[in-house]
């Protein structure tokens, strides 16, 4: 039985639909991540699973008990979800120090002074916040009000934990930290999380599991790795990966399980590994930047638009026959700008139906003269 059941859930507002016959089931003990930009209704699905927003329709599981559904008007409180909920903004008592905060709910909860007093210390070693028990939020980083946040919220021992960018208030150092910091965490908490990003590095190095959505429709259900590789369609390969795949519009022309293809001025044979799967003759190849081999030996001949060093990866920006490509190269090395380069491919490259957008073809793009 999965952890989380969601079953052709609809929500309406007024004449917006935010989402849209959406079906999604969430493992128990998973850590998911619902991907996609502001506004593709990513928070809208956290909030209906948490019981904060009503769907229109559908239905909701949570461990296998029915906490939503339409047709015959259950709608559980968020209170009976057995959920825990952080958002962006931590909303600690300013006027309570650190273990108050943390036992504000369990005294609610009517549990006794001995529990409560084990929980929280429980909680501080986990979150490595003992030291700052009896300080004030005012007197604490944005990190570490965070993990008191995350410590209340996990006090009363939820199944579940819902987090809406938890990370977003952060400065980008403390944000990598904390990105370690949960992943450990829902290993030692042995719970499902359901997190909500736009940040598509998030998604990747937290998720068994990323839930991308566009306009209220999901895109791909996936492990992230899967979708890095396996796009379903242009706009999950485009939403994953920095810097972004190349998209060259161009021609295929296909044999069997081979084709010939053209694009930026350049021709090269694709081998299919299942196939193609294309309405006709116009696609667009998407390849990988660090898919793309600057060498001496390289059978393509490049301008270096810009490079970008950062130490320990370089983008480069070349351009091809008037057509801009992006390639990564690892290590600390630099092109001058207008210099000449060659180039190559390697591994795999993606044939995009033009006409729909959708993954046609996965396999090995060579490039005459390679």
């Amino acid at each position: 039985m999965p952890g989380i059941e969601l079953k052709n859930i609809t929500k309406r507002f007024a004449k917006f639909v935010a989402v849209e016959n959406f079906s999604l089931d969430i493992e128990s003990n998973a850590f998911i991540t619902l991907l996609g930009p502001s506004g593709c209704g990513k928070t809208t699905i956290l909030r209906m699973i948490a019981g904060l927003e009503t769907p229109t329709e559908g239905t909701i599981i949570i461990d296998g008990k029915v906490v939503f559904d339409a047709d015959r008007g259950i709608n559980l409180p968020p209170i009976k979800r057995d959920i825990g909920f952080l958002f962006q903004n931590y909303a600690l008592w300013p006027h309570m120090t650190v273990t108050q905060n943390i036992a504000f709910g369990l005294e609610n909860l009517k549990w006794d002074k001995a529990r409560i007093k084990s929980r929280i210390e429980d909680l501080l070693a986990t979150l490595h916040i003992s030291q700052f028990a009896e300080r004030y939020p005012n007197e604490l980083s944005g990190g570490q009000q965070q993990r008191v946040a995350i410590a209340r919220t996990l006090a009363p021992g939820p199944k579940i934990l819902f987090m809406d960018e938890p990370l977003s208030n952060l400065d980008a150092k403390l944000r990598s930290e904390m990105r370690a910091e949960l992943k450990r965490l829902h290993k030692d908490t042995d719970s499902t999380f359901v997190y909500v990003t736009h940040d598509q590095l998030e998604a990747m190095t937290l998720s068994t599991k990323v839930c991308i959505l566009n306009t209220g429709v999901l895109q791909q259900y996936e492990p992230p790795l899967v979708m890095y590789n396996r796009p379903a369609n242009l706009f999950v390969a485009d939403f994953m990966g920095n810097p972004p795949m190349n998209f060259l519009t161009g021609t295929a022309q296909v044999h069997g399980d081979s084709a010939d293809v053209t694009f930026a001025g350049l021709k090269g044979k694709f081998e299919s590994e299942n196939g193609f799967s294309l309405g006709g003759k116009d696609v667009v190849v998407g390849i990988r930047p660090e898919r793309i081999h600057i060498s001496s030996d390289g059978a393509i001949e490049a301008k270096v638009y810009s490079a970008l060093p950062a130490g320990m990866e370089t983008t480069v920006h070349l351009n091809v026959n008037g057509t801009q490509l992006t390639a990564v190269v690892f290590g600390d090395i630099d092109y001058p700008v207008d210099s000449i380069v060659r180039f190559s491919l390697s591994k795999t490259a993606i044939l995009f139906d033009k006409s729909t957008g959708n993954n046609s073809a996965i396999g090995k793009l060579t490039l005459f003269g390679d």
